[in-house]
């Protein structure tokens, strides 16, 4: 905590006893008015926790919103009285590309897995595929001749093959991201955040609540995040 302190010690006129009632004061004001500011100052190394952002389209917590959590987690252990609320969000620009990305992304992944299957790989899932850079044109390529949309044919009515640049604009072009979309992945991003909270953050499950989700913009920037306010 630092005062502003200047003068003599010896002097006579010489007192701390307003600058401590300063600081009470000023201490207060920021508790009420930015409640997540003074936790990040004394748990987050001056963090602000009020949020974590995630990946356009994405739900998975990245090396930046675990260190945020861990430091909330901190506080929230160290202050009993606290109860935290969660608000998943989604972005309407960045994240409905994201979703549509994160589609062709789990449809080539689709392509792999089929090939994995094939050579005896039980218990494989979509989600432990792995696609290296030499692999994606590939499975890309099965993704784009399997997506369901009129494709350009050559002069005897041939599918053409595309680069990878326009495989992937063509499917952008023609995949949806719908609004139900847009909130699930508003409520997956809260879940994501309360689940490590409450199992690597050690939380009590009555002390974090979610909320409904919000997939409008507003004007604080990028709403791909978790809101948090304290109850």
């Amino acid at each position: 905590m630092n005062l502003p302190i200047s003068g003599s010690l010896d002097d006579p006129q010489f007192s701390i006893g307003g600058l401590v009632i300063k600081v009470i004061v000023n201490l207060f004001v920021k508790a009420v008015t930015s409640p997540f500011a003074l936790l990040g100052s004394m748990f987050g190394g001056g963090e602000e926790l009020s949020n974590v952002e995630f990946a356009a389209g994405r739900a998975s917590l990245n090396a930046a919103a675990i260190k945020k959590l861990e430091s909330l987690s901190k506080a929230l252990n160290e202050r009993s009285a606290l109860k935290l609320e969660i608000t998943g969000r989604a972005d309407p620009e960045g994240d409905k590309e994201g979703i549509k990305r994160v589609a062709i992304e789990r449809a080539a992944k689709g392509e792999k897995l089929k090939d994995v299957m094939k050579k005896g790989g039980e218990g494989a899932s979509l989600d432990s595929i792995e696609i290296t850079p030499e692999e994606y044109p590939v499975y890309l390529q099965r993704a784009y001749k399997e997506a369901k949309f009129p494709k350009p044919r050559n002069v005897v009515g041939m599918q053409k093959d595309l680069p990878v640049e326009e495989m992937e604009k063509l499917m952008l072009t023609n995949l949806q991201a719908s609004q139900e979309d847009m909130r699930a992945l508003a409520v997956s991003r809260a879940e994501v955040v309360q689940g490590w909270l409450l199992e690597q953050g050690k939380v009590s499950p009555e002390r974090v609540f979610l909320l409904p989700p919000k997939t409008e913009a507003d004007d604080k920037g990028k709403t791909s995040r978790a809101d948090f306010s304290l109850r």
